[in-house]
């Protein structure tokens, strides 16, 4: 069995589940996924997770991402992509380049962010991109989000491309609709790369058009290489039973040298699972063997 995660290149116009089933059918397996949805529209970095690995998707799709994006102004759609229909423009729209790097970099730091409406998030237990296809009026609440960096801007017929370094969560089509309203005009989305996803970025990843078992077997990362926690090494076997069977183990005599926190399980080479040091008690939460 083949657990860990590979990183591959999505091309533009494949969406992530389609990438995901490519993978399957290579491997002949069901238990593959990727670790957050990057659009059929976008191109870039996603990691996909195999076998025991999709139990720790949610870990990596926390990490922060990097995206190279481009955004023309003076054109608002509907999806804030190229892909939607034209709802607002400005016909008038004249920008300056020092203006443009200026608004660009008072975005940096934490902030609220509003998601598109044509987004994957759910209003009471239905997509929005469906609602607003529908034409149904609803508001998506604001989210926290952080911007650590936006550098190598160019400018170019009211346009302009740009790098971003943002936390989980970044609508990066909001974004481009935000900045053009700091500029008085609107502003669309025309191009967006994903070149970093936590660890994995696109210098190492895989052409997924170039993909087949052998590949995938040379280049999967295991697990105990993509999450960051300690490792802890026990030999026990009467307490690796309870621990496998998910007793709370509380006998000081096993835990009592053991701090507070969360670690990789192993016994002895063995990757058992993701188990937590609580107050008084040690117990695996995860298993991932």
């Amino acid at each position: 069995m083949i657990n860990g995660v590979i990183n591959i290149y999505k091309p533009q116009n494949m969406s992530s589940n389609q990438a995901v089933a490519r993978v399957k059918k290579i491997l002949g397996i069901k238990k593959v996924g990727h670790t957050g949805t990057l659009d059929p529209l976008a191109c870039g970095v996603l990691p996909i997770c195999i076998g025991s690995a999709t139990k720790i998707s949610e870990y990596l799709i926390n990490k922060d991402k990097a995206y190279r994006v481009k955004v023309k102004f003076g054109i608002l759609t509907d999806t804030y992509d190229c892909e939607g229909s034209i709802i607002k423009e400005d016909l008038n729209v004249k920008l300056v380049k020092e203006e443009v790097e200026q608004a660009l970099k008072g975005f940096i730091g934490k902030q609220s962010q509003v998601p598109p409406n044509y987004s994957a998030l759910k209003v009471n237990g239905v997509r929005a991109y469906e609602l607003a296809r529908q034409g149904v009026e609803f508001e998506l609440k604001p989210r926290e989000i952080n911007i650590y960096s936006i550098d190598e801007i160019t400018f170019e017929n009211n346009g302009c491309s740009f790098l971003v370094e943002c936390s989980k969560g970044t609508y990066i089509r909001s974004l481009c609709k935000d900045i053009a309203e700091k500029l008085g005009t609107f502003g669309t989305m025309t191009f967006l790369e994903r070149v970093r996803s936590g660890q994995f970025t696109k210098s190492d990843a895989m052409n997924i058009e170039d993909l087949d078992e052998e590949k995938i077997r040379e280049n999967i990362v295991p697990i105990d290489n993509v999450l960051n926690f300690p490792k802890l090494l026990i030999n026990n076997p009467n307490m690796i039973k309870l621990l496998r069977n998910g007793v709370f183990v509380k006998n000081p005599i096993y835990i009592g040298t053991i701090n507070k926190g969360l670690y990789l399980l192993y016994n002895g080479d063995e990757l058992i699972g993701i188990c937590e040091r609580k107050e008084d008690f040690l117990r695996v939460f995860k298993f991932l063997s």
